[in-house]
């Protein structure tokens, strides 16, 4: 027999006495994201474009020499450079809002990551399309690189809601949406096809409500001061998250 869902308990009712959801005095459309640099001390990510990134993106890309990275992704790997600047070319002005990473030592590009599914009415956008090289995964400027993005769609733009998807096989992904702060709202079966498989779609958010405690937890892992001379954290996020 199957189990119906839990219902969640609201104090706030009507004049009828149903519960509703918390009153939004003043709530107007937010803008969309603009394409323009966001800047930290590890990295900054400018406005993906083919002619400026394609190139360093493919190179650094090819260090994955088991095509790791594409597995989950619905498109790529690609042969060429000029294969990749050709489907880049197309999405660069689209409606969603692409960046590349580029590493602040090297100045190169080293992955990419997107703002889709933008909602402006209902105050909700998603971060996606997350390709990260070698060179970037693991380090701390991936770390600050989703912060910079988080960051942006909170405080500059006020948006309410900020969504991390994955197909729920992808464990990497998923665990990195928990240790950024983001916390996991269920599965939605057979939600979409690629590559001729199906995808089950894990949902994750953080609420501009929880942004400030999660804000508090990346600046305080961020801080040069916890890392040592090796470049090597100190204390791990999931641990400040713990503290409180």
């Amino acid at each position: 027999m199957s189990q119906r869902p839990n219902v969640l308990v609201n104090e706030l009712v009507n004049e009828l006495g149903q519960p509703v959801g918390e009153d939004l005095p003043g709530w107007t459309a937010r803008a969309r994201p603009p394409r323009e640099n966001l800047v930290g001390i590890r990295c900054r990510l400018e406005p993906l474009r083919a002619a400026d990134h394609a190139r360093a993106l493919h190179e650094a890309y090819e260090a994955d020499t088991e095509r790791r990275n594409w597995t989950y992704l619905p498109y790529g790997p690609f042969a060429s450079a000029q294969d990749y600047a050709a489907v880049v070319s197309m999405i660069e002005d689209g409606d969603d809002v692409f960046f590349a990473i580029i590493d602040a030592k090297t100045e190169s590009a080293v992955g990419v990551a997107t703002f889709l599914r933008i909602d402006p009415d209902m105050g909700s956008i998603e971060v996606g399309h997350l390709n990260f090289s070698p060179a970037l995964q693991g380090t701390a400027a991936a770390t600050e690189a989703m912060y910079l993005m988080m960051r942006h769609a909170f405080e500059d733009l006020a948006y309410r809601r900020y969504e991390w998807k994955c197909d729920s096989l992808n464990a990497p992904s998923r665990n990195a949406a928990e240790r950024l702060g983001f916390i996991y709202e269920g599965t939605f079966r057979q939600a979409a096809t690629y590559k001729n498989r199906n995808r089950d779609t894990a949902w994750f958010s953080i609420t501009d409500k929880e942004w400030p405690a999660v804000k508090r937890a990346l600046e305080t892992w961020l801080d040069p001061s916890n890392f040592d001379d090796q470049g090597k954290q100190r204390r791990r996020l999931a641990d400040i998250r713990a503290e409180g």
